[in-house]
């Protein structure tokens, strides 16, 4: 019974319900529409949205850590990325990767005022770099195609979705709360499972279609290099997380919304993008 003049209870609501839970997801949709689209396509198309997430990633970076001068520097670093994109798509030779990356660097840290903003330059530009580049990297090798960046698509966004949305559901003990109070180990072994079944679904759809000969490794190996590569995206996350509780700001940016910034949508996928371009690397020596 509710006395007179008393106002009514809001109605609960579940713990996925809300504006912020719909906004999500509409903004999820779209993004994972636009970068599955340009994935089949490849090509120029895929190579321009990871240019565009790495600069725009780097300059929010850069607003974060209170690098100046802001406008000099986001233009040099957006310009130093496409130098490099464009050695990619070029297959350009290793001389020229090296001077398009030197000369950027150089420009950057000749360009920033102080010490410690030169440091943080510099991490800033060969991470945007190696978000705008592994991506379109795998897509464009013929040995892994559009396998790499599927695989990664699916660990990536299988782990961060079912993380937030069994951590809702279940709650329980905090992950690192210190860092990020909303996570929770339910999430986390949630997003874990996850990732494995995600990972390792991918390949076996991928061996019976012949994207790669990638998806003939053994799954045993799948499932723990999934297992790895899903626990990397969730460190991202936390990584994430304690810089943006370093420089005191809540979101990296306000691009996306219900998510924030490209560093907030984008923390586990670049630590993922490490784990990837490691193994392109050791790829590419082992064909020379």
């Amino acid at each position: 019974m509710i006395a007179p003049g008393e106002a009514a209870p809001a109605p609960r609501r579940g713990p996925l319900g809300g504006r912020e839970f719909q906004l999500r997801t509409a903004s999820a949709i779209v993004l994972a529409t636009i970068v599955l689209t340009t994935l089949f396509v490849g090509g120029w198309a895929f190579a321009a949205i990871w240019l565009i997430a790495g600069i725009v990633a780097a300059g929010e970076w850069i607003m974060i850590s209170r690098i100046a001068p802001v406008r000099g520097v986001v233009v040099l670093t957006a310009l130093a990325l496409s130098g490099l994109a464009l050695c990619l798509r070029l297959d350009a030779p290793p001389l020229v990767w090296l001077a398009v990356a030197a000369l950027g660097l150089v420009a950057l840290l000749v360009t920033v005022r102080d010490s410690a903003g030169r440091s943080r330059v510099a991490i800033g530009f060969f991470s945007a770099a190696l978000l705008a580049l592994v991506p379109p990297a795998l897509r464009d090798d013929p040995a892994i195609g559009i396998f790499g960046p599927a695989w990664m698509f699916a660990v990536v966004w299988s782990t961060d979705i079912v993380a937030y949305i069994t951590g809702r559901t279940f709650g329980g003990p905090k992950l690192m709360p210190s860092v990020s109070p909303k996570k929770t180990w339910s999430g986390s072994l949630g997003g874990l499972a996850a990732g494995i079944a995600a990972g390792t679904g991918l390949v076996i759809v991928a061996r019976s279609e012949g994207w790669s000969t990638l998806a003939n490794a053994p799954l045993v190996v799948v499932a723990v290099t999934s297992a790895v590569a899903s626990i990397l995206s969730q460190a991202g996350d936390l990584a994430e997380s304690a810089l943006k509780r370093r420089y005191g700001v809540k979101d990296s940016g306000r691009s996306i919304p219900g998510h924030g910034g490209v560093m907030d949508r984008l923390d586990g996928f670049f630590a993922v993008a490490v784990l990837a371009g490691l193994y392109l690397v050791a790829h590419r020596l082992a064909v020379l």
